[in-house]
């Protein structure tokens, strides 16, 4: 690709002089789509939308058979120009592409094919305007012919099944591999944004393991550029988060930290609102409950609603969010917090750990499963690298002993010791003190060692 393609506008390219008149002498053309072409190539917005208005499908018919037919480029990106001014002039023009009259027309196969074939400006177009087209689409034709049945025509058209389907190929090579520098990624979220409202694009996107390729992408922004394409990147979290399988993979990448980063250091209304609207969502499903209690999401959501909004959906969003939050927070026990925090093998002096209270009302809880959390702690003491977690399971280890009747003797038995003993030469001090708590206590017992300093 040559970077003067690449580099093009829509006004550059509408500046051109396309010899229509040839196209006509050589047949390309009819008389008819020559007459129509003459009468707006060239002229005033309103002109033009006065032809629209009265022959809309007509002119939709002429540029479709100019890109079916005709391969030079330079036409090619002149009527996809022409195409992208009339939509973006007035985004519902789109549904022209669907009248009755253009039932024998194949008016997504050129923007499909040019997908892959064209230069940037060809492949960004025509993505552009195939994902208005399809939006525009009346939702009766999911599986059916582009404006028709099958049977309406002698030849094949292509489906509404194959356009989303090609887009979601394309918009997730472009995630992994942008054609252009600057523009491939900001183009593909933009196009995402509108077509994952459709529930087969979202289905189709998960598939193609494209919620992964998004998550990068939700990461503070500063220029007004850079916010946009958070804004539309956080859009397509949001309409992924009304989809169970999309909110599985969510689950399992950094999803939500990423989006709780964003909230606490954007001031841009939408893109507080969007994410807002998604955590709202996210709150019922999984672990996000208990992850949001975690990274102290009811304190942001606090925080924001001391600020003033204007938008009531984020009020809205703001209170239900605060209310589930602190529903959540009474339901999830102290213990089961715990248990989480100990399962996914990293632990940190949340207060918890130092509370009298929570081990004197917890400590036959960690009897379950026959002391899975206790042999859990312990595995930890082998495998992590973290000096923080050890000194932890350490510290953790010592009140289990302290709190417990048989404390000494269930630790002893689960062959605790020798991994406390291996980290007393740890390099961290606040591991080798925990860890001499620990085997003060483990040696002396419950009634000896409560006098010894925590």
């Amino acid at each position: 690709m040559t970077m003067e393609n690449s580099e093009l506008t829509t006004e550059q390219v509408l500046r051109r002089d396309i010899p229509w008149e040839t196209y006509m002498t050589t047949k390309l053309i009819t008389g008819t789509g020559f007459q129509l072409l003459r009468r707006y190539d060239k002229k005033a917005e309103s002109y033009k939308a006065q032809l629209l208005d009265d022959d809309g499908p007509g002119y939709v018919r002429v540029f479709v058979t100019i890109l079916r037919d005709i391969f030079k480029e330079e036409t090619v990106e002149y009527v996809l120009a022409l195409i992208d001014e009339m939509l973006t002039a007035n985004p519902k023009r789109a549904r022209l592409f669907h009248h009755d009259s253009l039932a024998d027309e194949d008016t997504y196969e050129p923007f499909l094919r040019l997908l892959w074939k064209g230069n940037w400006f060809i492949q960004e177009k025509s993505c552009k305007i195939l994902s208005l087209i399809a939006s525009a689409r009346s939702k009766g034709q999911n599986g059916v012919d582009a404006n028709g049945d099958a049977s309406s025509s002698k030849k094949k058209h292509t489906t509404i099944d194959d356009v989303l389907a090609g887009l979601v190929e394309w918009l997730c090579a472009q995630l992994k591999k942008p054609t252009h520098p600057t523009r491939s990624i900001p183009s593909t979220i933009n196009c995402l944004s509108t077509l994952l409202k459709e529930p087969v694009v979202r289905s189709s996107f998960v598939r193609a393991d494209g919620v992964k390729l998004l998550v990068p992408l939700i990461s503070p922004a500063s220029t007004q550029q850079s916010i946009q394409l958070l804004y539309e990147t956080c859009l397509c979290v949001w309409l992924l988060s009304y989809y169970e399988p999309a909110i599985d993979y969510l689950a399992t990448s950094r999803a939500l930290p990423r989006l709780i980063e964003v909230v606490k250091g954007s001031t841009k209304e939408k893109v507080v609102r969007v994410v807002i609207l998604t955590l709202r969502n996210l709150l019922s499903k999984g672990t996000f409950s208990a992850q949001m209690v975690d990274l102290g999401v009811l304190q942001i959501v606090q925080s924001l609603k001391a600020q003033a909004w204007s938008d009531e959906d984020l009020l809205d969003a703001l209170n239900q969010l605060e209310q589930g939050l602190k529903e959540n927070i009474k339901k999830l026990s102290s213990f089961d917090k715990y248990k989480q925090e100990v399962l996914l093998g990293h632990l940190d002096w949340s207060p918890m750990h130092k509370d009298p209270i929570f081990w004197r009302e917890n400590i036959n809880n960690f009897e379950e499963n026959d002391f899975q959390i206790l042999r859990v702690l312990i595995t930890i003491l082998d495998t992590s690298t973290d000096a923080r977690t050890l000194a932890v399971a350490c510290y953790d280890l010592s009140q289990f002993i302290q709190c417990h009747s048989a404390g000494r003797i269930i630790v002893n038995d689960l062959k605790a010791k020798e991994r406390v003993m291996k980290l007393l030469n740890h390099e961290n001090a606040e591991v080798t003190k925990n860890a001499l708590l620990c085997i003060q206590r483990l040696f002396l017992g419950a009634k000896y060692a409560s006098f010894l300093q925590v």
